[in-house]
């Protein structure tokens, strides 16, 4: 199977904390994307929103079952799916570039192959608009400060920078 590489480039006005914010607290994403529901079904090692929580994202669909491995904050959210898609080694890397102006670029790269290689064309496309549609949906949620005010704030002891 080869693997499927995507990159997904989206600029939000906001800064990279409002946007770090919203990606790290799944409990605000029925609020803004495309996501009926979020369930936290494993709080994080050191931080209840951290690496080793289990992110479950839910649409009538779908089940995505998502484990956060890696959190620079303000920076980059990592994470690999666990179940819910037909994929295999699917891991993705949300990275958040700022700009001199204090907007944000938000890069979203996923990796993963098809369990059925036949397939790898279709999901390809349906990741790509996907994560593009997401990663909009975020860009345009963190410039709403409601939006971003409802979201845990991150816990000081979280990675370093």
């Amino acid at each position: 199977m080869d693997q499927i590489d995507i990159l997904v480039e989206t600029v939000s006005q906001a800064a990279p904390g409002a946007v770090f914010r919203l990606l790290r607290d799944g409990s605000t994403w029925p609020g803004w994307s495309v996501f009926d529901r979020f369930e936290l079904e494993r709080e994080g090692d050191d931080d209840r929103l951290g690496v080793g929580a289990i992110r479950v994202f839910i649409t009538r669909v779908s089940r995505a079952r998502e484990e956060v491995v890696e959190i620079i904050p303000d920076r980059r959210l990592s994470y690999v799916l666990l179940s819910g898609l037909p994929f295999e080694d699917y891991r993705a890397d949300v990275d958040l570039v700022p700009d001199p102006a204090g907007h944000t670029t938000i890069r979203w790269r996923a990796r993963f192959r098809a369990r059925h290689p036949v397939l790898g064309g279709f999901w390809r496309w349906f990741m790509i608009q996907t994560l593009r549609n997401v990663s909009r949906q975020l860009a345009r949620a963190a410039e709403n400060p409601t939006i971003v005010a409802s979201a845990d704030r991150p816990a000081p002891t979280e990675g370093s920078s």
